[in-house]
């Protein structure tokens, strides 16, 4: 049997990273099987689903490293939906419902006040013909509900195992709206049905939703799939995320946090399971190392400072002849492989990279607290031609005609070298200045004068 996964987002918003770990899980698992992979683009509702979305969300998967091998929009399957309908209500699965959603809600309220669990009382079933001519007359329109068979529900869940409901205890869902337009549910499993999906990957907030779909499926006839429910995501402190980090989108993550694409798939792809969080380079590594076995039931815990360390990692493991064709994208196309094993180690984004080269290159406005001192370490310089010892040498005559040493000696040097007070050694970072523009800058406070 052929593995065929979905994954199906709505383009109502951007994808953040709740749903892009769904995707990510729901893609590695079918790519390990050799499988079928649909994405499948939850456009039902007309007037919150945007193409602009629909777009960001097949850039975000494809940033991350994704592929599809077919896709389909719902907003152009309507017929197959009202035919699929329209056998359900013949058949008695369906039944329509007048309530306003005012006196649904009174109703729960009261059963809850009695003690009662809110589950729906199916009043609509014992409707008469006068009763129903009469709310019409009114101008109410129906929703409508699938009717639950009162039987237990099981299935066995790839991360929770067995679990099981009784359709007794449960409501029946509405499905369909006043205006007719079919929810979530239906359409769904009808595609799910239609696609032969296999296997269907989603959240544990969708569990409730999975027994009412089991019945589903075997109302419109097919043979179900199997379901992998994943624990949500919390913040560091074990809460549910903040807007801040639940609604990081990924175009966000790429475009203003700057971070690699890896460092994403590295932390979503283990977060929840056995295996150790860490900086994988090859989306190909978390393929071959994915199993459903190694997941757990607890919430995972997604920590931004975990994916930065995971991000600088990657940027200081990335070889120069892997960063090159970036680099001349935004323009340092002088950078070569030297600069870059310099100055990598201390970047953490790779957009870091441009300040390092301005520092190298210029123009930077030095930081000379001790105009004096540094009037004597310019005096000092090695003459040409430089190597990795001119720093020592310099440092040493330096050391010797101040008596200056450790940070008193080399923080004023690299303040006035650099414009900062960190970076990379300074060894290294002089040759990459140059002799020109080091005595320019340490010469800044004559030009001043």
């Amino acid at each position: 049997m052929t593995i065929k996964v979905r994954f199906a987002p709505s383009p109502t918003g951007m994808m953040h990273i709740g749903n892009a770990r769904t995707a990510l899980i729901t893609w590695l698992f079918t790519r390990s099987q050799n499988g079928h992979f649909l994405l499948r683009i939850d456009d039902t509702d007309a007037e919150r689903s945007k193409v602009e979305y629909e777009k960001a969300i097949e850039e975000s998967l494809t940033w991350m490293g994704m592929n599809w091998d077919e896709k389909a929009n719902q907003k152009d399957r309507w017929d197959l939906y009202n035919t699929r309908i329209e056998e359900l209500k013949e058949k008695g699965w369906l039944y329509p419902c007048y309530e306003t959603p005012e006196e649904l809600s009174l109703k729960r309220k009261t059963q809850l006040s009695r003690g009662k669990p809110p589950i729906y009382d199916r009043a609509a079933l014992e409707l008469s013909e006068d009763q129903i001519a009469k709310y019409e007359a009114e101008g109410r329109t129906p929703h409508w509900r699938f009717k639950l068979a009162h039987k237990p529900i099981i299935w066995n869940d790839l991360i929770r195992g067995e679990v099981k409901f009784e359709g007794a205890d449960l409501s029946d869902p509405v499905v369909i709206r006043e205006n007719g337009q079919p929810l979530y549910h239906l359409c769904s499993v009808i595609d799910d049905i239609e696609f032969g999906i296999t296997h269907i990957v989603r959240g544990e907030d969708h569990v409730s939703n999975t027994a009412t779909h089991i019945q589903m499926f075997e109302a419109l006839g097919g043979s179900g799939a199997t379901f992998a429910h994943l624990p949500l995501i919390s913040d560091n402190e074990g809460a549910k995320l903040s807007k801040r980090l639940g609604s990081m989108s990924i175009i966000n993550i790429r475009d203003e946090e700057g971070l690699e694409p890896m460092a994403v798939n590295s932390l979503l792809a283990r977060l929840g399971t056995s295996d150790a969080i860490e900086p994988v380079k090859d989306i190909k590594t978390l393929i071959e190392s994915f199993d459903f076995s190694k997941f757990s039931r607890g919430t995972p815990k997604f920590d931004t400072e975990e994916l930065l360390r995971l991000n600088s990692k990657i940027i200081h493991e990335t070889a120069y002849s892997e960063i090159k064709p970036r680099l001349d994208e935004v323009g340092l196309n002088d950078l070569d492989e030297d600069f870059w094993d310099i100055v990598r180690a201390n970047i953490s984004k790779f957009s870091e990279i441009k300040s390092w080269w301005y520092v190298a290159k210029g123009p930077v406005s030095p930081v000379i607290e001790d105009a004096e001192f540094i009037d004597q370490a310019a005096k000092l310089l090695p003459s040409e031609p430089w190597s990795k010892d001119t720093w020592s040498e310099w440092t040493s005559a330096v050391k010797q005609e101040t008596g200056r040493k450790g940070k008193q000696l080399f923080m004023p040097l690299r303040q006035a070298l650099t414009g900062m007070d960190h970076g990379p050694e300074l060894a290294d970072l002089l040759l990459l200045i140059g002799p020109d523009k080091a005595k320019e800058r340490l010469n800044t406070n004559k030009k001043a004068a």
